[in-house]
């Protein structure tokens, strides 16, 4: 299994609050991620947002895989009171999310700035340290001159401000009268200081998401208006739509009011490595994850699509020896360039085959992970069980299948009517994403998080819809959201040879 690095403990900022966005279902498994591969604390999640606490870097956080978005955490309070009142009533309450408290604001800025600034540095120090790169080039320069100027920019201030301090109180010492002439220029003099304290110098621009009662009230364009309003009042920034220094985000629902700003232009979502999408790359993390893959298990996709689930797989436990099948020639020839693309190819042998008759000896995969095709496009109706009966073939006794079912799957099975085995076999916690060891491969137990009343109902209500089929029992199952559908994430155990 391959070892999942961990965040330093150490280096500024200690204690910075983030939030990642996540797609519903796959809270748990975030959850879970943040803990072991950054050592996070505070962590708690809400539908469709996990927050958490962490001292790791910016190219640790980067490397989160069940994560959509990634954001520095400015405020998360209580949800606007919209039955409140008259339009102009809540807009004030909007602004009060930054006029009450600035400082709030300020720490986060500075946060976001060292952050921004230690990755510059580290992306230098990595190209000095390697002595078969080039000499610096003139780009690499511009950004160390410009470093350069912000630190100097930076020191200039700490001396301005000390040298106000020191004439201010060298003035009240002396009992010096202060004329209004100077009252005027010590005015503007503290209008500069909290200039350059506010990052007066910043050009932003807000992105709002506005759901549920407030959705119904104001469009996401009139808060925008509100909280940029508010922005340029009270620190003095210059809105930017095109291309600004920081964005700001701002999520207002039924259930709370959260305000951060992204770290990263690109989703963590949209992965450098995969050349054309298949299935969403955080569901596909997340079947493997829940799959429990072993250091040196046979690891098969029956119906490998583009290849995204054995992409996700390899790149995070690579010592496997994965095969991808797919009857369609298209899907094994895009899969083939994912591979390529990804430098996979070597790692995960690609064969076309018909998922009903794979050219594979009874009982000899030790995992099998699917998306199992479904809505207009393709349809699989009866095929469903048949499609089942090779996968229970072909895995060993005590395999694992993972198997992302549509509602109509589900149906299908349960008309199918199962085998009598009983449902209390199962080895996992329906609130709960499978073995910490998919995400702690040293074996270290870690404290499970809570899980919220309504994820474990709704889980359990998903396991419930799951029967056996033949010698395969569902363990685990999950109802996740792939956009415009829902679907089902179901963990099955082998466990016995099917009957004749």
């Amino acid at each position: 299994m391959a070892a999942v690095p961990r965040g330093p403990r150490s280096d500024p900022p200690a204690g910075a609050r983030f939030f990642c966005t996540a797609g519903r279902g796959l809270e748990p498994f975030l959850t879970r991620e943040v803990r072991a591969r950054l050592a996070a604390t505070q962590v708690e999640y809400i539908s469709g947002k996990v927050f958490f606490t962490t001292c790791s870097d910016l190219n640790m956080l980067k490397k989160l895989k069940s994560a959509e978005r990634l954001f520095l955490l400015i405020k998360k309070q209580l949800p606007l009171n919209v039955s409140s009142g008259s339009k102009g009533k809540i807009f004030n309450e909007m602004q009060r999310l930054i006029n009450d408290d600035p400082e709030s604001w300020l720490k986060a800025i500075s946060i976001w700035k060292n952050l921004e600034l230690d990755a510059k540095k580290e992306k230098l120090s990595q190209k000095d340290a390697n002595p078969l790169k080039r000499k610096m080039g003139e780009n690499d320069v511009i950004v160390a001159k410009k470093l350069e100027t912000e630190q100097m920019h930076e020191i200039r201030e700490n001396k301005e401000c000390q040298l106000e301090k020191q004439i201010e109180a060298a003035a009240l010492e002396q009992g010096h009268r202060i004329t209004k002439r100077q009252e005027f220029l010590e005015e503007d003099l503290q209008k500069d200081a909290v200039g350059s304290r506010t990052h007066s110098d910043l050009t932003f621009r807000v992105s709002c998401r506005c759901s549920g009662a407030i959705a119904k009230t104001f469009t996401a364009q009139e808060v925008g208006r509100v909280f940029g309003i508010a922005l340029m009042k009270q620190f003095g920034w210059k809105a930017d739509l095109r291309n600004p220094n920081l964005e700001v985000f701002i999520h207002l629902s039924d259930i709370y009011s959260v305000v951060g700003i992204p770290m990263f232009r690109v989703p963590l979502a949209s992965r450098a490595y995969i050349k054309t999408a298949g299935l969403r790359s955080t569901t596909a993390w997340a079947m493997a994850c829940l799959a429990e893959i072993k250091a040196g298990a046979f690891v098969l996709d029956p119906m490998c699509g583009l290849g995204t689930i054995l992409l996700e797989a390899a790149k995070e436990w690579p010592d496997v020896y994965y095969v991808g099948a797919d009857v369609s020639d298209s899907q094994l020839l895009g899969a083939c360039d994912n591979l390529k693309a990804a430098g996979l190819k070597d790692k995960i042998e690609l064969i076309k085959a018909s998922v009903t008759e794979l050219p594979l000896p009874s009982e000899s995969v030790d995992t099998i992970i699917s998306d199992i095709p479904f809505g207009k496009k393709f349809k699989l109706g009866e095929d469903i069980k048949s499609i089942l009966q090779e996968m229970e073939r072909v895995l060993h006794i005590g395999g694992t299948a993972v198997l992302l079912l549509s509602e109509d799957h589900c149906r299908r099975l349960r008309d199918h009517g199962g085998t009598s085995i009983p449902l209390n076999c199962r080895e996992g916690h329906a609130g709960e994403p499978g073995s910490e060891e998919c995400l702690n491969p040293e074996g270290k137990t870690g404290i499970s998080d809570p899980v919220s009343p309504s994820f474990a109902a709704s889980n359990q209500d998903s396991l419930d819809r799951m029967p056996p089929f033949g010698s395969l029992v569902p363990v685990e199952c999950y109802k996740v959201s792939l956009g415009k559908t829902d679907a089902f994430m179901c963990k099955y155990k082998k466990l016995h040879s099917p009957g004749p």
